[in-house]
C-alpha cells in the first residue's frame, strides 16, 4: 500500500481506503478511480489523503480511458471468507516468540526515551521493523501477544501502556481487515504515541491524587509533544496522526488541538479507544487496574460524544467479553487464566487453572475448556489479583512463557 495527498490521484488507480478528510463523505468500498471527474467530487467532498494499491494501477489510454485487458490486474479474491480468527500457530508455539517480541520492545522503548533526554532523534526503522513483528505474530496466533500485554509491572506503565496499545490495536485493525501495511503505520505510531510523555516533569506525570488545572494543561500537551518528535525523525501520514491526535474526541472536547467529528480519522479513533482501555485496565503504583468488563462498559458510555460507536462494539468483539490474559473464577470456585478466546462463545473460553478460592491455595496447574461438552464447570466472573493476594505475572512465567 502507498499513501498519497488527493492532488496526486490519478485515474486508474485503485484507492484501498481514506485516510484523511474534512468532509462528513463515507467511502465504504474499495475500487479503482476511473476519471478525472470523480476525483474532483473526492476533492470537493473534503477528502485529503488516500491509501492506493500501486499493484492494481489500471492502465489508460491517450484519451485517459481505462484500457481493458484481460492481464489486468484484479483485487484479490478468495473462495473463504476472510476469518480474522484464523490462527496458523497455536498459543505455546507462539508465545516464545511473543514474548521475545516483547522484551524486545521495552529495551527499544527506553533507548528511545534516553535519545531523547540526550537530545537525539529516535531512530525510527527498528520502531517499523517491531511494529512488523507484532503483526505477524498477531496473524499467527493473536492470543499470545494478548496474553503478555495482562502481565502489568505496576512501575513500568510508561514502558508497557504504548506497547500494549500497539499489539491491542493491531489486534484490531486485524479484525477490521485492514491491509498490513497500513497496519504496520498504526503500530509504529502506537508504539509512540506517548513519546511525548518525556517532557512532562515526573512530578506531574506520576502524581497519584488529582491533577491541578494547571498541571492537566502541562499533561495536554503530550501530545503535541509526541507529535513534533515523531515529525523531527522523519515520520509522517498516520503514525504522526495516532500520536498527536489520540485524545482528540468526536464532540471536540478532546486535546491538544480541540479536533472534532470528520476531522478525525478512522485510525485515529482506534487509537483513541484502545489507548483508553489500555490505560483504564494497567496496574499503576497509585491505581488498581480495572476489570476488562467494566472498561468495556466506561467505552460504551463515552460513544457517541468522544468515540465512535461501532469502533467500540468491533473492538469488545476481537478483544473479548474476558480478554485472553484475564484472571477468572469459574463457579467451582476455581481460579485460572484466559489463554484462548473463543469468538463463537465468548462465554466458555479456554482457562488455565491454578488456585481453589474457596480453600485459598494453589491446585495443580490444569487446562479447562468451558466449551467442551464434557465439562460441567462455567465462568462465574473475572477477578483481579489482589482479591486473593496472588501474583499473577509471576504465575505468567512458570505456567504460561515457555
Amino acid at each position: 500500500m502507498k499513501t498519497l495527498p488527493i492532488n496526486q490521484l490519478k485515474p486508474g488507480m485503485f484507492v484501498q481506503s481514506v485516510t484523511k478528510q474534512t468532509g462528513k463523505i463515507r467511502i465504504k468500498n474499495q475500487g479503482w478511480v476511473k476519471t478525472q471527474g470523480s476525483i474532483d467530487k473526492l476533492i470537493k467532498a473534503g477528502i485529503l489523503e488516500i491509501s492506493i494499491d500501486p499493484d492494481k494501477t489500471l492502465t489508460l489510454d491517450s484519451d485517459n480511458k481505462v484500457v481493458e485487458q484481460q492481464d489486468i490486474a484484479k483485487p484479490a479474491t478468495n473462495s473463504e471468507t476472510f476469518n480474522p480468527w484464523h490462527t496458523s500457530h497455536s498459543v505455546s508455539a507462539e508465545m516464545s516468540k511473543a514474548n521475545s517480541l516483547y522484551n524486545e520492545a521495552r529495551t527499544l522503548q527506553s533507548k528511545a526515551f534516553d535519545d531523547i533526554r540526550d537530545g537525539n532523534k529516535i531512530d525510527i526503522a527498528p520502531f517499523k521493523d517491531l511494529a512488523s513483528g507484532f503483526i505477524d505474530s498477531v496473524f499467527r496466533n493473536q492470543d499470545a501477544l494478548a496474553c503478555i500485554t495482562r502481565m502489568r509491572e505496576k512501575d513500568a506503565y510508561l514502558l508497557e501502556h504504548s506497547i500494549n496499545v500497539s499489539i491491542l490495536i493491531s489486534i484490531f485493525a486485524k479484525h477490521l481487515g485492514i491491509e498490513k501495511s497500513i497496519i504496520q503505520e498504526i503500530a509504529t505510531g502506537a508504539l509512540l504515541h506517548d513519546i511525548g510523555k518525556i517532557n512532562i516533569p515526573d512530578e506531574i506525570l506520576n502524581k497519584p491524587g488529582k491533577l491541578t488545572d494547571d498541571e492537566y494543561k502541562t499533561i495536554q500537551d503530550h501530545a503535541r509533544f509526541s507529535k513534533e518528535i515523531l515529525e523531527q525523525s522523519g515520520l509522517s501520514g498516520i503514525a504522526v496522526d495516532i500520536a498527536g491526535f489520540h485524545h482528540e474526541r468526536l464532540d471536540g472536547s478532546g486535546y491538544p488541538f480541540g479536533k472534532s467529528g470528520e476531522e478525525i480519522s478512522l485510525y485515529v479513533r482506534m487509537a483513541s479507544i484502545v489507548d483508553v482501555y489500555d490505560a483504564l485496565t494497567a496496574e499503576r503504583v497509585y491505581k488498581a487496574g480495572m476489570e476488562p468488563i467494566k472498561a468495556f462498559k466506561i467505552l460504551k458510555e463515552g460513544c457517541p460524544d468522544s468515540f465512535d460507536g461501532d469502533l467500540v462494539t468491533k473492538f469488545i468483539q476481537c478483544i473479548g467479553i474476558h480478554p485472553v490474559g484475564t484472571l477468572v473464577k469459574l463457579e467451582s470456585q476455581k481460579l485460572g487464566v484466559v489463554t484462548h478466546s473463543n469468538p463463537t462463545s465468548p462465554l466458555k473460553p479456554q482457562v488455565k487453572v491454578f488456585y481453589h478460592a474457596k480453600h485459598a491455595r494453589y491446585t495443580e496447574v490444569q487446562d479447562i475448556d468451558l466449551a467442551n461438552s464434557r465439562c460441567h464447570d462455567s465462568l462465574e466472573s473475572a477477578v483481579r489479583p489482589a482479591e486473593f493476594n496472588i501474583d499473577l505475572i509471576r504465575f505468567f512465567k512458570n505456567a504460561i512463557l515457555p
